[in-house]
């Protein structure tokens, strides 16, 4: 089976018996640890991190302040194999959204699912807060006012603070200058995930519906921004239907009596 590019992924747990891969795209300022311990929840799928320039092995490295040029980059350099979702929360849900556009753009194979949450759909986006140009606790407490609390060890330590933000700042950039670009909807199934405290309206969050041909679906959770931390057993409920019908819908294009993944060829 092909492994995506270890710069640009990482996976806790390889199986070389999933008929399908996920890649995470975290949110503004976070990193793949969090998405790739799901692999625990989710049997049958091969958990991916997509890990952006800025943050853990990857720290030294200038981050992206521009979707298109993070687009570009993300398909030129992650190489996406085997039939694959994409999910994304926050700021991830939009750059998912736009690197399924990029590789369908490219004649590139595309994923057999969005899995979206924690955002709006991108043409009825609200302006953001302008964040980007706060410094040090003062930025931190901006981000804990409109997304909940951070690590505390964020507070504790000037230094890895210091380091951290420099990509969350990034981050906020990419969002606060995102402009939403009309072209034909996608063909590809979309599942919409968001919890019932944040800021997104029902609306907003149906209107997902516009950017596809395919099926649509809304699930909410209890909780806010980070619901799936609230509400894990009925996310990861509902996370696993989705996959499950992704890997349904991917079973008549593989060739009979071999691996998905592995006769898949990875993308160069």
């Amino acid at each position: 089976m092909t492994a995506p590019r270890p710069r640009w992924a990482l996976c806790r747990a390889r199986d070389d018996s999933a008929a399908l891969r996920m890649y995470c795209f975290p949110h503004s300022g976070g990193s793949p640890g969090e998405y790739m311990r799901w692999s625990d929840r989710l049997p049958g799928t091969e958990v991916w991190g997509v890990q952006l320039p800025g943050r853990g092995s990857r720290l030294a490295e200038s981050p992206f302040t521009d979707m298109p040029e993070l687009v570009d980059a993300v398909v030129s350099g992650l190489g996406f194999t085997g039939p694959y979702v994409l999910f994304g929360h926050s700021l991830g849900a939009l750059v998912a959204f736009e690197t399924a556009h990029a590789l369908r753009e490219r004649g590139l194979p595309g994923p057999r699912a969005l899995l979206l949450s924690g955002s709006a759909a991108p043409h009825v986006l609200r302006p953001f807060p302008s964040l980007s140009d706060l410094e040090g606790e003062e930025l931190v407490a901006a981000v804990e006012k409109v997304y909940g609390p951070v690590p505390p060890e964020i507070h504790q330590d000037a230094e890895l603070r210091d380091m951290l933000l420099d990509g969350l700042r990034a981050d906020l950039r990419v969002v606060g200058q995102y402009t939403h670009r009309g072209r034909p909807a996608l063909d590809v199934p979309i599942t919409v995930f968001a919890g019932s405290g944040d800021d997104e309206t029902p609306a907003e969050l149906a209107a997902w519906q516009a950017c596809t041909t395919a099926a649509c679906e809304v699930r909410m959770f209890q909780g806010d921004h980070f619901y799936f931390r609230e509400s894990p057993d009925a996310f990861f409920t509902a996370l696993t239907a989705s996959l499950t019908a992704a890997r349904a819908e991917s079973a008549p294009r593989d060739l009979p009596g071999t691996d998905p993944l592995a006769a898949a060829p990875a993308v160069p």
